[in-house]
């Protein structure tokens, strides 16, 4: 599908497209989503006051999403694969500002070096380098500064012909929000709606010691889909009015 197609497919939205020009195209594929329902005061620790925790029927959930990022550049310019191309962990939670819904990220991994400095400096989004190796059935990751481990074994199932609202809770989100010291920053995206499949998961080793009361048992729910085409914009600063309580490692 052309960008233009993408460009005018906007029904799945929950808000219209931006009016202004898309500043950079991208790819999130082959993605693997672990979903956790968790306790509401300890998220509350790693999520800045000026955001607003989004909730499904009264619950938070943070995601943990393991995907592979391709062919990222600016508009007008060819992607270069050996920055471009890397494999991605973000560790996710639902947020709303004003009258948007998006995501907040707690971390981001990326697999090259300096794929992670060029994203963080352009971005602003806590990206940080973490050893990642996958295959089609497997995705690994470590980080020693950290602590952190993720080790997945799984099987592709079939693709849902019908989602829930949960399904379409967790994975249809047109923004994302980050805190730097001086401001919340927001990102507007677009991308057609995610196809999901079904997933299996053979092995499931998962060990981030900052988390560990928000993630400390398997996941309320598994998604696996072959990804989306992104378009995002300009990242939009928001200036803070006093100092938050948030964590960007």
């Amino acid at each position: 599908m052309t960008i233009r197609e993408i460009l005018n497919t906007t029904n799945h939205r929950p808000w219209e497209i931006p009016t202004d020009s898309w500043k950079f195209y991208q790819e999130w594929n082959n993605a693997i989503f672990l979903h956790y329902q968790v306790d509401l005061t300890e998220l509350e620790k790693f999520v800045p006051k000026e955001l607003e925790i989004d909730l499904f029927n009264g619950e938070p959930w943070i995601s943990v999403v393991a995907f592979t990022m391709e062919k990222i550049r600016p508009k007008n310019l060819p992607y270069f694969s050996p920055i471009s191309d890397f494999d991605e962990i973000n560790i996710r939670t639902y947020v709303k500002s004003n009258t948007k819904t998006g995501v907040y990220f707690l971390s981001i991994e990326g697999g090259k070096r300096l794929s992670c400095k060029v994203a963080k400096g352009i971005s602003e989004l806590p990206y940080r380098f973490s050893k990642i190796k996958r295959t089609n059935k497997r995705y690994q990751s470590q980080n020693l500064e950290f602590n952190d481990k993720l080790d997945i074994e799984f099987t592709i199932g079939k693709e849902l012909t019908k989602k829930t609202e949960l399904d379409k809770w967790l994975t249809e989100r047109y923004a994302l929000f980050q805190d730097t010291d001086e401001s919340i920053n927001e990102y507007e995206i677009h991308h057609l709606e995610w196809s999901i499949n079904e997933i299996d998961l053979g092995k499931l080793d998962l060990s981030y010691p900052r988390f560990e009361k928000l993630i400390n048992e398997g996941p309320s729910k598994i998604h696996y889909s072959k990804g989306v085409k992104v378009l995002a914009w300009g990242k939009i600063k928001n200036k803070k009015t006093a100092c938050n309580n948030g964590n960007n490692l």
